[in-house]
């Protein structure tokens, strides 16, 4: 049962982000995540160490089993072949038959036209929340990411947008919350976006406010990095520190270290 949507006041998110990630651990929440193949690692680990569980499964004779008992879903199109082209409507179709939340991550569709055309496609299916960076929202919006475009945006397709950066920016279409924690390694190691991402889709699979869970899923994920950043010398050393990060990470951190507006 998700908990119920409320109007949450940005500095009361770290205390939200930490319930989340509690009742992720407590009820080991399933994530079925059509990601590609360079994530398929983190994603999993990521949602392992948050406390889900992560089935990746691209088969699309068995995409409809793992969507509809799965708690929310992650489609990301970086791996865009034939096999994801064929399970991804398939899942998305099944999320919503079943009423489950899902997450669209439509990474590099600025370098690509077939696949900007599939992520529009994918679009018209009415994600809970999407996940992208300021190119890949223009190509997708034909206009630049100010935050009055990606709110009109929001508003039109009745989702949230989670533009990810230096910070990070989620709006409904009329609130809008910024998360400005991090650290640049997270940028130095391959898919660590598309793996937060899965974090989104779990979260949005255990409160009713998609933005506020958005939200907290970013916070979590930043938080990590930023505590993992402390000690490691460089990407190899960081990748495992945000995994022990994550996994270690407790409410109280959250809410000394969590820099919302």
């Amino acid at each position: 049962m998700s908990a119920p949507a409320s109007a949450l006041d940005a500095f009361r998110l770290p205390e939200l982000a930490g319930h989340l990630l509690n009742r992720l651990r407590g009820e080991r929440t399933r994530v079925h995540a059509i990601t590609n193949a360079a994530a398929q690692t983190l994603t999993a680990n990521l949602l392992f160490a948050a406390g889900g569980i992560p089935p990746l499964i691209v088969a699309s004779v068995e995409v409809p089993a793992f969507t509809s008992r799965s708690a929310a879903l992650l489609v990301n199109l970086g791996t865009l072949d034939a096999d994801r082209r064929a399970a991804i409507p398939q899942a998305i179709a099944t999320a919503h038959a079943h009423a489950k939340p899902w997450v669209l991550d439509p990474i590099f569709v600025d370098a690509s036209p077939p696949r900007l055309k599939f992520a529009r496609a994918c679009l018209a299916g009415r994600p809970r929340v999407l996940r992208c960076d300021a190119g890949e929202f223009a190509a997708l919006a034909d206009g630049d990411a100010t935050p009055e475009t990606v709110q009109a945006f929001a508003k039109a397709y009745g989702m949230i947008v989670a533009l990810t950066g230096t910070v990070d920016l989620i709006t409904d279409g009329v609130r809008i919350v910024r998360v400005e924690n991090g650290h640049s390694l997270m940028t130095r190691v391959t898919a660590m976006g598309c793996a937060g991402t899965a974090l989104v889709a779990a979260f949005t699979a255990l409160h009713s406010s998609a933005l506020d869970a958005a939200a907290a899923a970013l916070l979590v994920t930043r938080v990590a990095g930023a505590i993992a950043a402390r000690d490691a010398k460089g990407p190899e050393t960081f990748q495992p520190a945000f995994l022990d990060a994550l996994f270690n990470l407790d409410t109280p951190t959250l809410i000394t270290h969590g820099r919302v507006s």
